[in-house]
């Protein structure tokens, strides 16, 4: 959290809970908190974070932006 009046250190997890809610909650009723917890985590840990296509990647997903910087780092390497 960020001290009163600098409202900006909160803006990017702003973002990840309405994308998380608007993407995955809203559309998926849970019948037990467990099931909730695994299904969010895994939608975290497999899509947000691997697949889900970011804007300020470039379009990217975190997983090809890696790559991708991984290879252009190669290059200047050798």
């Amino acid at each position: 959290m960020s001290r009163k009046g600098n409202c900006y250190d909160n803006a990017p997890m702003e973002s990840f809970w309405g994308s998380l809610k608007n993407e995955w909650v809203h559309h998926t009723q849970y019948k037990t908190r467990q099931q909730a917890k695994e299904e969010i985590t895994e939608y975290i840990e497999i899509f947000y974070n691997r697949q889900r296509r970011h804007s300020r990647l470039g379009d990217l997903s975190p997983a090809q932006f890696v790559k991708q910087f991984l290879e252009s780092k190669e290059e200047i390497l050798c």
